[in-house]
């Protein structure tokens, strides 16, 4: 039993960021606890929404906490509403991991090549920052092309592209890396790089190769929160003992069967009700 703190958004409709991660980590055995990066009406799709950035209760909260001595085994980092925000979660970070905290780093930036609107170069540099102080870090391909600065191309990359890719990733700090919705040699994929050496707070198959790639089906429906599903998952198996390969198949096994049970789902912007699918965990 591990307790794992959780910064990220607060979505009133929908279940995506937090909303979708604490029910899974918390089945699977994990005390979770969170700080919540912004409250959200709904997902932006919608077209009208309202946002209150936390930064402020941020600031105030996290001093309260080391007065009180609050410790935690693990913490996963998601979506960052301003420069600031990103700069004190990044400190924090550090200073988690220089006490022997699991740090989890989703550097939430962008998609399909584009960052997401407000996203600047300042903010990358600031995921960068905080990438170098993970554990483990889990970028889409966008995101770790803007990590590395690597061109990004619609019909993906070779294997010795991805793995050097990979590689710089590494060379910013970060221990391991997984990048989702890569493509590589025609694939959709998901590729990987273990740490060569072994982590405090999770299993290192040291036997198995540095690298790897697991290639999936697309199946055409657009679900939000996914990515948030797939990295409670991974977070939750890795926490519970299981090394990174076998730990990344299974969420992504997961993911699959959640999107077949709830593909006649009318509003995929709502995400996967999880708590009434926790049985396909």
């Amino acid at each position: 039993m591990k307790q794992i703190l959780l910064i990220n958004d607060v979505v009133g409709y929908s279940h995506v960021g937090m909303v979708a991660m604490m029910p899974i980590l918390t089945y699977m055995g994990h005390p979770t606890y969170n700080l919540p990066t912004a409250l959200v009406s709904n997902t932006l799709d919608y077209g009208r929404f309202n946002v209150l950035d936390t930064t402020d209760y941020m600031r105030g909260t996290l001093p309260v906490w080391r007065e009180l001595g609050f410790r935690f085994d693990a913490v996963c980092t998601g979506l960052m509403f301003s420069e600031e925000q990103a700069q004190l979660v990044a400190d924090y970070c550090k200073q988690l991991g220089s006490q022997g905290t699991t740090v989890f780093v989703d550097p939430i930036m962008g998609d399909s090549g584009h960052l997401y609107n407000g996203i600047g170069s300042r903010h990358v540099q600031l995921m960068r920052d905080m990438v170098s102080v993970a554990d483990l870090t889990l970028p889409n391909y966008t995101e770790a092309c803007y990590l590395t600065g690597t061109e990004y191309r619609d019909e993906g990359l070779s294997w010795d592209e991805a793995c050097r890719m990979l590689d710089a990733i590494v060379a910013l700090g970060a221990r391991a890396a997984v990048v989702t919705s890569a493509r590589v040699e025609g694939h959709s994929c998901v590729v990987g790089r273990r740490s060569d050496r072994p982590l405090a707070g999770f299993r290192q198959d040291l036997s198995e190769g540095a690298y790897f790639r697991i290639d999936y089906d697309e199946i055409p429906l657009a679900f939000h929160g996914t990515g948030d599903i797939f990295s409670a998952v991974l977070i939750g198996h890795l926490m519970n003992g299981r090394p990174l390969r076998e730990s990344t198949q299974t969420a992504m096994s997961v993911v699959s069967r959640l999107i077949e049970r709830n593909r006649d789902q009318h509003d995929l912007c709502r995400g996967i009700p999880i708590e009434q699918c926790l049985d396909l965990l």
